[in-house]
């Protein structure tokens, strides 16, 4: 079990990043960032954008690790430049791929499949600044199916790897 910091949770209903990175993101509402959020297995985030769609079922929730956001390139990035949903402090969870893990916090536990990395792509240049697509290759976070219902909520937590095709994540 590793304990961990639910730092971040965006919930967006809608996507901004469409179009030509060069054209920039759209705008976006406010109250994307959440102190918590509902969760129902098999479909993600209550109210997020890929709530439910069957093209992102296995890629609904995206969580990514605190420690990997690219703070040289711009000190204020958080989940909306990233367009994550959840930000964890204390687990590099990009070794997660492949696994089932719970996430337990101050609402109880949510477990995910965590099924491949979130490559980041050119937007990140843009929302976050030059020079970011590449320094988060790699650990730019995970997707996740949502295996069971819960809430996500800001705070401490516990991330307890279930099953794992590699090594567990420190």
């Amino acid at each position: 079990m590793i304990e961990v910091e639910v730092v971040q949770l965006l919930v967006s209903p809608v996507h901004r990043l469409s179009g030509r990175p060069a054209d920039g993101p759209a705008d976006g509402p406010g109250g994307e960032l959440v102190e918590s959020a509902p969760v129902r297995g098999g479909l993600g985030l209550v109210g997020d954008r890929y709530f439910g769609r069957p093209a992102h079922r296995d890629a609904a929730v995206t969580l990514m690790a605190a420690e990997n956001l690219p703070l040289d390139i711009n000190p204020s990035t958080d989940l909306r430049h990233t367009r994550r949903n959840v930000l964890l402090r204390g687990v590099d969870i990009d070794s997660c791929v492949g696994s089932t893990i719970v996430l337990e916090g101050a609402h109880g536990a949510v477990t995910f499949a965590v099924n491949r990395p979130a490559r980041p792509c050119a937007w990140m240049d843009v929302t976050v600044g030059p020079g970011a697509q590449r320094a988060l290759r790699g650990k730019g976070g995970v997707r996740c199916t949502p295996l069971s219902d819960g809430v996500l909520a800001l705070g401490r937590a516990t991330l307890r790897v279930v099953d794992a095709e590699g090594p567990v994540p420190r």
